[in-house]
């Protein structure tokens, strides 16, 4: 039946489709150009966000790229979901946007479908190809052409096995800042997800999401064909970024082939900033034991000790700080099972469970695509070895799992990363993906993987003098990009000295990023020594810190310069910023929603290294933020 009426969709040519945002802001118009190739465009309150860009895929089996017919569309429908998220800007979202889908067809009157979605905080646009038989994805037109004066903040793609060990791409550059748009990738790599873009009065932050396991994942290239230099298209991973043994790109056996959403977030800064299209486009969450769904922090030793510290008597002292600190987790990272074995480790999370703690242990998940050592390795590959290890962990009593070191974003990788949600998921074991893609809307899919790291995150601000200076303008950019969606492991805040390097950042800054950056796990680099350096209410502060966000306001900023964000818990709201230039910089505040309360305000003192604190009062403040500093402000 479906295929008969796609037929009669595509009975009469249609020249164009529109579709609008609910609130009438946003409007895409989908038609095919003169060249007979599939386009679209996008604006916001009648200003051009996106000019005529490509659509269309391309098939062993069929060229849905060239020579094509548009049909008649279906009628809008209203899509309403309303979900939760344990780790999140919000706890509870309500996503609603008008759909149409609009059947096309190619020169052997082949069928494809486009669907698009336009919500009042962006668009969204995916492809199914319908019908039996095998499908085998080759390439795809989705393009982003943005005016000539747009700019841009992106992260390079590293070159696969290149890096430390073959361990890239992880997704571990430096951004690129506020650069003309249509500025070419350092490398073939491209730039990864998201990408963010301000065309005029509008931004626009551009991910993908609605992964299942059978596609590969994508990345941002040039798009070579446009003279102009304002516009990209979707890349494509390269050859080697595969499960051994695995392919590359997409591929079904039978049936439809399905691709992720193509998501473009738009809108003013705060618009985008609240957005939640991150998550809004992925699948429904799978089912887990809610008692054992619980974020918060954790103590860590190795962002600070290394390699050293994974031993028996350290993890033991970390239990101890992580449970004066009420954090309800302490990670014990690589080669546990060489240094501490299996018995000592069921003596530590034994000792950890008196305590209130649990315990995270790190494993190595791969094979063959690098080079690494560390271990476990290799013990996760198949299905049956992966039953044995969860078995193992579990009888140890070891809460989740740190899973590490990658190979990329081809389609059989994708596999394997769905392969441990949905494993560990059953298993009742959390989750933490390092070395790793960005997770795209996972983190709402398997409610267990609470984190992951996909950053240049602090340890890279451990090894050199170079990236501590650069940490500074970096953790200004990531609540804009990387933190946009998803839950990142950056593993912040450090208050004492980072060894054998100056540290960029001041205390307050430092702090600041325990609201600002959002994990459902917050691996805390600082060490109990270092805790042990700071006020009584700074500590007071991290132990009473909320283990997850109910709503989120975006109060002020401008990536890799300043960000201001408050966050609820409940009734609470906690104000916090933080300052990268090298100027001091005065912020005003509009708090005007939390009427004529006064918050506790912890902020940095006369020295780097010290804290002072005091009142910050609404409806309206004015903040003075040091040059690399930061605050934060509780309002009970």
């Amino acid at each position: 039946m479906r295929l008969i009426l796609a037929s009669l969709l595509l009975a009469v040519p249609v020249l164009a489709h529109a579709l609008g945002s609910p609130d009438g802001q946003l409007q895409v118009d989908v038609s095919v150009n003169d060249q007979q190739q599939l386009v679209y465009t996008v604006q916001r309150a009648g200003q051009p966000v996106l000019l005529a860009s490509r659509l269309g895929l391309v098939l062993e089996q069929g060229d849905f790229a060239n020579h094509l017919r548009l049909g008649s569309s279906s009628p809008v429908k209203v899509h309403r979901e309303h979900y939760t998220l344990a780790a999140g800007k919000r706890s509870q979202i309500d996503y609603l946007a008008n759909e149409q889908s609009f059947a096309v067809a190619n020169a052997a009157g082949q069928r494809m479908t486009v669907t698009v979605r336009a919500s009042n905080d962006g668009v969204a646009l995916r492809y199914e190809v319908p019908g039996p038989g095998h499908k085998q994805f080759k390439d795809e037109l989705t393009g982003f052409a943005f005016p000539a004066d747009t700019r841009a903040w992106l992260q390079p793609m590293s070159v696969a096995k290149t890096g430390w060990k073959r361990t890239n791409p992880s997704y571990e550059e430096h951004y690129q800042a506020d650069i003309p748009v249509g500025t070419a990738a350092p490398s073939h790599a491209g730039w990864v997800f998201p990408a963010l873009f301000r065309s005029g009065a509008n931004w626009v932050a551009l991910t993908e999401a609605g992964m299942d396991g059978r596609f590969h994942a994508s990345r941002l290239a040039s798009d070579s064909s446009d003279s102009g230099g304002g516009s990209y298209r979707i890349g494509l991973p390269e050859a080697s970024e595969v499960f051994t043994g695995g392919h590359l790109l997409a591929e079904v056996d039978d049936g439809p082939l399905t691709t992720p959403w193509r998501v473009l977030a738009i809108g003013p800064l705060k618009t985008v900033m609240e957005s939640t299209l991150g998550t809004d486009l992925a699948a429904p969450a799978v089912a887990f034991d809610k008692k054992k769904l619980v974020p918060g922090p954790a103590s860590w030793s190795w962002a600070i000790l290394k390699d050293d510290g994974t031993v028996y008597e350290v993890q033991k002292r970390f239990i101890d700080y992580a449970a004066d600190m009420h954090w309800p987790y302490t990670l014990v990272d690589a080669d546990w099972d060489r240094k501490i074995g299996d018995a000592k480790m069921k003596e530590l999370a034994d000792y950890a469970k008196t305590k209130g703690v649990g315990l995270l242990a790190w494993y190595n998940s791969s094979g063959a695509w690098n080079d690494t050592e560390y271990s476990p390795k290799s013990a996760l590959l198949t299905r049956e070895a992966r039953a044995k290890e969860f078995a193992r962990m579990k009888a140890l009593g070891i809460k989740g799992l740190k899973v590490d070191f990658f190979g990329g974003d081809g389609a059989s990788m994708q596999a394997y990363y769905v392969d441990l949600l949905k494993e560990t998921a059953a298993a009742g074991l959390l989750l933490n993906f390092h070395g790793a893609t960005l997770p795209r809307g996972w983190s709402r899919t398997y409610p267990n993987l609470l984190t992951t790291e996909a950053v240049r995150g602090f340890e890279f601000a451990s090894f050199t003098q170079e990236d501590q200076d650069k940490v500074v303008r970096h953790a200004a950019t990531l609540p804009f990009i990387r933190n946009l969606f998803d839950p990142m492991d950056f593993t912040p805040v450090v208050f004492a000295d980072v060894p054998n390097l100056k540290r960029a950042t001041r205390n307050g800054f430092e702090l600041a990023e325990s609201v600002l950056f959002l994990s459902g796990i917050q691996h805390y680099a600082e060490t109990p020594e270092g805790m042990a350096t700071v006020p009584a209410y700074v500590k007071g502060f991290l132990r009473e810190l909320p283990r997850h966000w109910d709503d989120v306001r975006f109060l002020a900023g401008e990536p890799g310069k300043f960000v201001v964000l408050a966050r609820r818990a409940g009734k609470q709201w906690f104000v916090a910023g933080l300052n990268a230039d090298d100027q001091p910089r005065e912020v005003q505040l509009d708090l005007a929603w939390l009427g004529t309360r006064q918050g506790q305000l912890i902020t940095d003192g006369e020295g780097p290294r010290e804290f002072s604190q005091g009142r910050l009062a609404a409806p309206a403040a004015k903040v003075t933020l040091v040059p690399h500093g930061g605050f934060v402000a509780r309002f009970e």
